[in-house]
């Protein structure tokens, strides 16, 4: 497995790259998602999921067209509202 940290320090923006098994997970990816798809390809894995912990208001994130670029699925929280495709988490079940 793979985990590392992409910060930007002038944002105080940290976003993650987790890579196992052939592929590959980006969690708050920042707005220039070219660094995610060079490192999978280096990595040969997929990007498969896109999570968003939360919506920021401090800078635009790089969610939408890191999905449209690789396939992966967005993954929100269970409150969210989108206009475009995405995977809510089911909080109700996990809790059960």
């Amino acid at each position: 497995m793979i985990l590392e940290q992409h910060y930007t320090k002038c944002l105080a923006q940290g976003a993650y790259y987790i890579s196992s098994a052939g592929e590959a997970v980006i969690i708050d990816p920042l707005r220039e998602v070219q660094q995610y798809i060079d490192r999978a390809a280096q990595d040969n894995v997929t990007i498969k999921y896109v999570f968003l912990t939360h919506f920021h208001a401090d800078f635009v994130s790089g969610h939408v067209d890191l999905a449209d670029k690789t396939g992966a699925t967005i993954v929100l929280g269970p409150n969210a509202e989108t206009s475009y495709a995405s995977r809510k988490r089911n909080t109700e079940k996990s809790l059960k």
